[in-house]
């Protein structure tokens, strides 16, 4: 199991930190264990990438790009 040492951190967290810890009957490492737990276990997925990548791009239509002509027609391909 790892260790999380956290330094400077404000008095004021501090004593909010010890104070809930009471209210929840936990220790101090324990509850910030519980805390972290439950932001990370209820983050929501991260959206698809092709999703990202369409959102991204949403507005562009293709005209601001300079594409050069094609040289040669598509060929189909031969199979032998």
């Amino acid at each position: 199991m790892a260790t999380l040492t956290i330094r400077g951190l404000d008095d004021a967290i501090h004593a909010r930190l010890r104070v809930q810890a009471a209210r929840h009957g936990r220790s101090m490492e324990a509850e910030v264990r519980a805390i972290l737990s439950e932001q990370l276990e209820s983050a929501p997925p991260s959206r698809p990438l092709g999703s990202r990548i369409r959102e991204r791009f949403a507005g562009l239509d293709g005209t601001e790009l300079d594409l050069p002509a094609r040289q040669d027609a598509p060929r189909s391909a031969a199979f032998e």
